[in-house]
């Protein structure tokens, strides 16, 4: 747990943070697989028809539809954490929307005992809803994740002026030597930022892979759900070890 104190403890290891995610893509599983320590960053604002409570699956005709667990209305400046739940039956549209892959996809029985088991979770916020998704996958595809809820660890909050300013405060103050990013956060990060505070930076670049969707044509970066559902694990796997890390700066 964070000790509240910067240190060095984990100058040899790597974090990622990211805002939890229900059921995201492969790339956010991959982060997770390629660093030591993980943070849910669930206190910035909550943003509507962002991907915190929804994505993509395969729909009828082989075309991408949304999956979506519907919120209450909040004012706009609440955090993720704080976001609730709506009361709607939304679970059995969920089922209802993935019995497509049932007579197509080899593992639909697994991942839906899966899914059924996080949907059933009991939690009225979308953050813990999206966390228990994100473990209960690791779970299945055999990926540790050591991780910190950045909302529970009673890190003091700082004024940060840049949107790169959070990842680069919370890695020195948990004692992390290395940050690594998704790529699409590239064109905000300071890179000579990071390096003034000896933090290396690195991002993950991804390799997407098309696997067999029993689609006319392959459709990339649905969620995690589409992946499980076609491919076996030991494929997920290797479409995961072949990201590559590039760093931005040598020592």
């Amino acid at each position: 747990m964070f000790s509240g104190v910067d240190g060095c403890r984990n100058e040899h290891l790597k974090l990622g943070i990211m805002q939890p995610y229900f059921f995201p893509y492969i790339g956010y599983f991959s982060l997770i697989k390629n660093t030591d320590h993980f943070v849910f960053f669930d206190t910035p604002q909550y943003i509507r028809k962002g991907w915190i409570n929804r994505n993509r699956i395969l729909g009828m005709g082989g075309k991408e539809i949304y999956f979506t667990v519907p919120v209450t209305k909040a004012p706009r400046d609440t955090a993720i954490k704080d976001i609730k739940i709506s009361k709607e039956d939304w679970k059995h549209k969920l089922v209802g929307q993935l019995s497509i892959y049932k007579k197509r996809a080899p593992y639909y029985k697994n991942v839906m005992e899966l899914i059924n088991e996080v949907v059933n979770c009991d939690t009225e916020y979308i953050s813990e809803l999206a966390i228990e998704s994100i473990q209960k996958t690791c779970a299945y595809l055999g990926i540790k994740l050591e991780y910190e809820i950045y909302s529970k660890m009673n890190m003091p909050c700082p004024e940060v002026k840049e949107a790169d300013e959070w990842a680069l405060y919370i890695t020195k103050k948990m004692g992390y030597q290395t940050y690594v990013n998704p790529p699409g956060g590239k064109s905000f990060f300071d890179v000579d930022k990071y390096k003034r505070n000896n933090i290396k930076l690195e991002f993950l670049i991804p390799d997407l892979q098309p696997y067999y969707q029993r689609n006319s044509a392959f459709i990339p970066n649905l969620s995690i759900i589409d992946v499980m559902m076609f491919c076996p694990l030991e494929q997920i796997l290797e479409m995961m070890n072949s990201d590559k890390l590039e760093r931005t700066y040598e020592d």
